[in-house]
């Protein structure tokens, strides 16, 4: 059951929150590692290790439903080319967060989000 777990929410509106969550994504896809805060992180490790065991299974169903979530031709087809064969073998686990330390304007600590090897 789902009770009491809380979603997090960034800070920011539903749309703006789904809009930041697929910008991410589709830079994580295309760069293969990108530094954000913390709690991006966490919350684009959910995002996209869903986005990634869809694309597992190739089929025109899976590549319409991950292109409702990443819009963006290039990255949707990096995903299934390069990035979901990868893990075929693997049941989740495809993304790793490392911390780095703390931004100097803010103090917010930011981390690397990276695919497994």
């Amino acid at each position: 059951m789902r009770h009491k777990k809380l979603k997090g929410k960034l800070g920011r509106s539903s749309s703006h929150r789904s809009s930041l969550l697929a910008n991410l994504s589709i830079s994580l896809i295309t760069h293969k590692k990108i530094e954000t805060t913390y709690a991006k992180a966490k919350e684009l490790r959910k995002c996209v290790e869903k986005l990634v065991t869809t694309a597992k299974n190739n089929n025109l169903h899976t590549q319409r439903e991950v292109q409702k979530v990443i819009k963006n031709k290039k990255a949707s087809k990096v995903l299934f080319e390069e990035i979901s064969p990868k893990f075929l073998e693997r049941n989740g686990g495809y993304t790793r967060i490392v911390k780095t330390g703390f931004r100097k304007g803010d103090a917010s600590s930011l981390a690397i989000i990276e695919f497994v090897e």
